[in-house]
């Protein structure tokens, strides 16, 4: 009886949670659309472009002279050896190492590239995030869903609008 009793009541606290979660009011919000559309998006973009121009150019700069005596090296083997073996060995050492130095620039400069454009991202999400929990606490909405996530919904507000007039 004692198992029928506690079935019968665990039974009653599923159907009032039930019933308590369909009383939640729920909002969806399009964050990668707000996020294209945030006017900092340029701003940043535009500041990252002018942090990396420096590292950009000479890295171009290395590479079109990296070219160069790549193309000369292949020239002489082409056309034969004008070049005594001392000369070739030292120009073959000489590629390779700028080589070398090249790609360990370009490596860093990705690296050090993409850390502050997700650095740079993370805070405009933050924002839109606080702009979310904003118009959420507003509009007295429960539960706010990424848009993207959801794969059907009916009579769900959509607050991206609302979201994206706060970001700006």
């Amino acid at each position: 009886m004692k198992k029928w009793l506690y079935a019968a009541g665990l039974g009653l606290a599923l159907a009032t949670s039930t019933v308590a979660q369909a009383a939640d009011k729920i909002a969806v919000v399009n964050v990668s659309s707000i996020f294209q559309q945030s006017p900092q998006r340029a701003v940043v973009a535009k500041q990252l472009e002018n942090e990396f121009k420096g590292r950009a150019t000479e890295l171009q700069s290395m590479e079109r002279d990296l070219q160069t005596k790549v193309q000369r090296l292949q020239r002489l083997q082409r056309d034969g050896s004008t070049m005594k073996a001392s000369e070739r060995s030292s120009l073959e050492k000489s590629v390779m190492a700028q080589r070398e130095t090249f790609s360990t620039k370009a490596q860093a400069f990705e690296q050090d590239n993409r850390r502050r454009q997700t650095e740079e991202r993370n805070k405009i999400l933050s924002r839109i995030q606080d702009a979310v929990k904003s118009v959420a606490t507003k509009e007295g909405y429960d539960v706010v869903i990424d848009a993207n996530a959801v794969a059907y919904a009916t009579n769900v507000k959509d607050i991206t609008a609302d979201v994206l007039k706060q970001v700006k």
